[in-house]
């Protein structure tokens, strides 16, 4: 009977969340929902000194922003609790113990201190099948020795026993089978007798297979373990119950070689973290993509081409339609490299594709704070007019403020290009053809005044760039006849004349 697919995402709490991250919870989530799947969350919390207070919840408040919603595990509830690593401590010794009974893996009782000697002693020194002969733990020891040491307090670790003269066959979804000789594997730590919590490779394959983890889907840096986690499979008696790999291209830098960091994104100016970051331990405040903008989904579609793509031309996706299309095995091998800038594109597609009454909604708190006092149905108007220029919401008020306040001042460059001797008489005109309307709607404008540039002769250029200046500062905004039937009769009359009296003063 073929099992359910049940996928994980395991972060540990040691600081804010990479955005490397956040791509490998997506692929997993995809995965697990095209194929009606679970995602569990399990927090990855054995290594105590790099514990930072807040992370786990940090970690959590991203994925809700992101919309990533997980099926079971810390804070979700679900029957293969406990879900957070340090609570499990009693499940793993158990799996130790069994271990070392069987031969398969032994305790060594090796100091820091003689490690780092045998390390100068030895050049590329590994604690291997040919090295731990030599050195003090459970093999080289009597029982009554190592009996002696552990009764009167001596730390120790668990290693992991590797066989050497055999071939490990890592059987992985994106890169095929991947052939590696044991002898070239260290004997891993699997447990520390010093806070009794188990490493990363022990806790890991004991929680996959008691949460009945059916593929495991993580960045490229793991592979080096995996053929490790495959000899433990193997040393429990799990072969057929162990998951499928797939191991994701890594992100790389935007520019140069090498792998995507903070720095390139302090460097750069775009955020690697998915919500802004404050340091418990420095103080340092990191940028966010929530913080700086970005909409969710505009990251999620973003994340979701970084390594994979549905092979057509399309862009733009729901969450729904890349569950659908998703493909693990159409994952490169190759590293994807980390276009910041089509991360805002995404964003901008996304206002494009919002509507106006959205967009405006997360618009009016700055309309507010600049003191203006406006409903949200001219505050929608304006956004339908402006959205398709920007790409953040943040960027909506200096472009667009003249439609709320009037200009005090008149930009200069524009004042000299498009403020002639004899604009200052055609705006006067304007100013009478206008006052003159009793429909100031868009089409009644535009016909009245073409009608009257045609009867006299002028450039339209000319007239519709200085009208421009008048109503707006400079020579930006939508249609003109546009902003003045936003602004009404009475303020476009009246910008109008506050232009006609103080442009030629400022020549």
């Amino acid at each position: 009977m073929e099992r359910k697919v049940r996928v994980r995402f395991a972060p540990s709490p040691t600081g804010a969340l990479h955005i490397g991250g956040v791509r490998t919870a997506l692929y997993n989530y995809l995965f697990a929902k095209q194929h009606g799947g679970d995602l569990v969350f399990r927090i990855e919390d054995t290594d105590t000194n790099r514990f930072v207070p807040g992370a786990e919840e940090y970690i959590i408040e991203s994925f809700r922003w992101l919309g990533i919603k997980f099926d079971e595990g810390v804070s979700f509830g679900g029957s293969y609790g406990p879900y957070r690593q340090s609570e499990r401590r009693d499940i793993y010794k158990q799996y130790v113990r069994q271990l070392v009974d069987a031969g398969k893996a032994y305790v060594a009782f090796d100091t820091p201190e003689e490690l780092e000697a045998k390390r100068r002693e030895t050049e590329n020194f590994q604690y291997d099948a040919r090295t731990r002969g030599a050195m003090r733990n459970s093999l080289s020891l009597s029982k009554e020795e190592v009996d002696a040491l552990i009764s009167d307090g001596n730390q120790y670790v668990v290693r992991f026993k590797v066989e050497p003269g055999r071939e490990v066959v890592v059987d992985d979804i994106i890169r095929g089978e991947v052939r590696i000789k044991s002898d070239i594997l260290d004997d891993k730590v699997l447990y520390k007798s010093a806070d009794e919590l188990p490493t990363y490779h022990l806790a890991n394959i004991v929680d996959d297979h008691l949460m009945e983890i059916t593929h495991v889907i993580r960045g490229e840096e793991w592979l080096p373990s995996a053929p490790l986690h495959v000899l433990l499979y193997e040393a429990f008696g799990w072969s057929d119950t162990m998951p499928r790999f797939a191991h994701l291209p890594l992100l790389l830098k935007p520019e140069g070689k090498g792998k995507l960091s903070k720095r390139d994104g302090d460097r750069l100016g775009f955020p690697v973290f998915p919500l802004e970051w404050h340091d418990p331990k420095t103080g340092e405040v990191s940028s966010g993509y929530r913080e700086s903008g970005y909409f969710p989904e505009a990251v999620v579609n973003f994340l979701a081409l970084l390594g994979w793509n549905p092979g057509t031309e399309q862009e733009v996706f729901t969450l729904d339609e890349l569950v659908s299309l998703f493909n693990l095995e159409k994952c490169s091998k190759a590293g994807a490299k980390f276009d910041y800038k089509k991360c805002q594109w995404f964003n901008h597609a996304y206002i494009l594709q919002k509507p106006a009454e959205e967009i405006a909604v997360l618009f009016a708190p700055a309309v507010a704070n600049n003191g203006v006092d406006e409903t949200m149905e001219r505050i929608t108007e304006v956004v339908r007019m402006m959205k398709d220029r920007v790409t953040f919401v943040s960027e909506l008020w200096p472009l667009c403020s003249f439609f709320f306040i009037a200009p005090m001042t008149y930009d200069e460059k524009t004042v000299k290009k498009r403020w002639k001797d004899y604009s200052p008489q055609q705006m006067t005109e304007l100013r009478d053809v206008l006052s003159s309307l009793d429909d100031f709607s868009i089409a009644t404008q535009e016909s009245a005044v073409m009608a009257w540039i045609e009867e006299k002769g002028y450039k339209l250029g000319d007239v519709m760039n200085a009208f421009r200046l008048c109503l707006v500062g400079e020579g930006k905004g939508p249609g003109m006849f546009d902003i003045s039937a936003f602004l009404g009769k009475d303020e476009t009359l009246r910008r109008l004349g506050s232009a006609i009296n103080t442009l030629p003063q400022q020549q």
